[in-house]
């Protein structure tokens, strides 16, 4: 809709076929009613077929649901809701008719209740006699749809008993060329050569891994152009005071009197992508403000509590949309997949509340977003923002889980990154938006108290002069010097930085920043290692054992002839403790186990 330029959600209509015990079992389903009315996700109705066939796998209605019938859930959007009977095709077709007449009218959801019946079992070697005796006694006596409509065509004149088998004869005919074409098929068709390539390989990933990033770079004077843009408010748009001063920083900060913050480097990311002509969408729960009050894509005016959009004043010619999402993760990041299936020109982001929420997306991660390039050929490019990092906060909002994600990884599917400042997420975003058909999910894990560290900040410089880096190597004194190499990612760079400075270990020990950790960058680590041949390695982490990027990276160390030692929590069935105490504790011992002890 959004690329033919259709804004009021006139001109496409929406299908969705359901089963009847995933309408009302699957929490999906009451999710996306939910988002039928809200203004990121409107499109102007969806007409929702549920065949339902009374029966899911081998449980019946009396442990599907509680309701009268299957459909009464989508009463909750008041939605009409046509019961048809699907022995009769034009019973069915009756059905169908109002709902897009309704949809087309109201530009709102229909629902029709398709009552049928599965002839057989589930699948080739289900019997359903076994839990369904008695339906299935009266399903093996009762006529096919297609007995009953043939005998209704007959009966009114309409055709012939002859003309009605010929045209069964020739779909059976069509049936059986294809399935012979199907069996003619080789066993090997479309696989790929094979060739002698280390266990973690695949032909997508040795060619990815390697890659080095794009220029990225975006000149100081269009940046100062964003910012002015960006900072500029219609007449009469009363700003929040605190709002005005975080703006006025960002004047300073591409002005050079300060360095970058997360929330500016991000700005300016957004600002170049769309100057150059990329269309933007950017949705999550309280994405337009930002979880922790570092974005202020969306400025209300406090007056009228009138929304203003400052990004989308850059370039006429791009779609530009920031919306907060309902509180909901499956439905909600299924609906920004689906948007980058559908848009693949355009820069789609997700972002989670706090990144351990994104189990609650799980479903569409595993089936969609890793593997659909891999079942359908299909690139979606969303990125996902999971805010992540030990700051104390307890076990449900510290850890968006590196693990689950990194497990996904094969054959080039994804990228999966953890940046440690703000112009490496500045040039990370313009790699992503500027991949174009080659734009693959990014999986970022975004910082929440290093939004505002000076220690993550950055110089106007490294905007407009570099590029993203996935290995970043930290020896102040050289590498002659040093006895002790230390692998990490993402925020506890920052601790390490500090306590080695603190206990005077500069010149031993070097901090490699792994800010890439999928597609792994193979190449650039064993030429560290190679460089460092006598030192000693570790591997540092916030997360438990069990947990983050050790698993992963510590298999492709091994590959590569590394065998670090690993320094972080220890394994844990929580992702975090709940004591602050406990915490800071915990985090010193890793420090200094990285740091400093044999």
């Amino acid at each position: 809709q959004d690329l033919d330029g259709d804004i009021k959600r006139e001109h496409t209509m929406g299908i969705l076929i359901h089963g009847d015990a995933a309408f009302t079992g699957q929490g999906v389903v009451s999710e996306s009613l939910q988002m039928s009315g809200l203004p990121g996700d409107k499109v102007g109705g969806i007409v929702h077929i549920v065949v339902n066939n009374q029966i899911g796998f081998t449980a019946g209605p009396k442990d599907l649901f509680s309701t009268y019938y299957c459909t009464d859930l989508a009463k909750m959007i008041e939605a009409p809701i046509l019961h048809a009977n699907g022995d009769y095709p034009e019973s069915v077709m009756k059905a169908v008719h109002v709902a897009t007449e309704y949809q087309g009218e109201f530009g709102a959801d229909a629902v029709i209740d398709m009552v049928c019946y599965r002839r057989r079992g589930h699948n080739e070697g289900d019997e359903p006699m076994y839990t369904q005796p008695l339906l299935y006694q009266k399903i093996s006596n009762h006529p096919t749809v297609r007995t009953h409509y043939t005998e209704l065509l007959v009966r009114r004149g309409i055709m012939t008993q002859e003309e009605c088998d010929a045209v069964g004869d020739a779909f059976d005919r069509e049936l059986k060329v294809a399935l012979e074409a199907s069996r003619k098929l080789s066993a090997d068709a479309g696989q790929q050569e094979t060739e002698a390539l280390v266990p973690t390989d695949t032909w997508s990933e040795k060619d990815w891994c390697n890659e080095i990033s794009r220029d990225t770079a975006v000149d100081v004077d269009e940046l100062k152009d964003i910012i002015v843009a960006t900072n500029t408010m219609p007449e009469g748009h009363v700003v929040h005071p605190n709002l005005l001063r975080q703006l006025k920083r960002r004047e300073e900060m591409i002005g050079g009197e300060r360095d970058l913050d997360w929330g500016c480097a991000e700005t300016l990311a957004f600002g170049s992508l769309i100057k150059g002509g990329m269309s933007l969408r950017l949705a999550g729960q309280d994405s337009g403000r930002g979880t922790f009050s570092h974005r202020h894509a969306v400025v209300r005016d406090q007056r009228t509590a009138d929304d203003y959009l400052p990004l989308d004043t850059l370039n006429e010619d791009a779609h530009v949309e920031v919306h907060d999402s309902l509180l909901s993760e499956e439905a909600a990041l299924s609906f920004e997949y689906g948007y980058a299936l559908a848009n693949p020109q355009a820069m789609v982001l997700w972002e989670a509340q706090f990144g351990d929420f994104a189990n609650g997306a799980q479903i569409p991660i595993d089936q969609f977003l890793s593997a659909g390039e891999a079942k359908w050929s299909q690139l979606a490019g969303v990125t996902i923002l999971l805010p992540h990092g030990y700051d104390g906060q307890g076990p449900e909002h510290s850890n968006a889980r590196p693990e689950r994600f990194l497990q996904l990884c094969a054959e080039g599917n994804m990228t999966v990154a953890n940046c440690s400042t703000a112009s490496q997420y500045f040039h990370l975003l313009r790699r992503q938006g500027l991949a174009g058909n080659h734009r693959r999910p990014l999986i970022l894990f975004t910082p929440k108290s290093m939004l505002r560290d000076p220690r993550a900040a950055s110089p106007r410089e490294d905007l407009a002069n570099d590029r993203f880096e996935e290995v970043i190597i930290d020896a102040p004194g050289g590498k002659e010097k040093v006895k002790r190499v230390v692998f990490c990612s993402g925020k506890v760079y920052h601790d390490l930085v500090d306590y080695r400075r603190e206990t005077g270990r500069e010149d031993e020990v070097a901090l490699i920043r792994l800010e890439q950790l999928y597609p792994f960058p193979r190449a650039r680590v064993q030429h560290i290692a190679e460089q460092h041949a006598d030192c000693e390695f570790i591997y540092c982490q916030e997360e438990p054992r069990n947990m983050g990027a050790w698993s992963f990276a510590s298999q492709r160390f091994n590959e590569l002839g590394i065998a670090p030692r690993y320094s972080g929590r220890a394994a844990s069935a929580s992702p975090a403790t709940g004591s602050y105490t406990l915490h800071h504790s915990q985090q010193a011992c890793l420090l200094a186990s990285a740091i400093d002890r044999a």
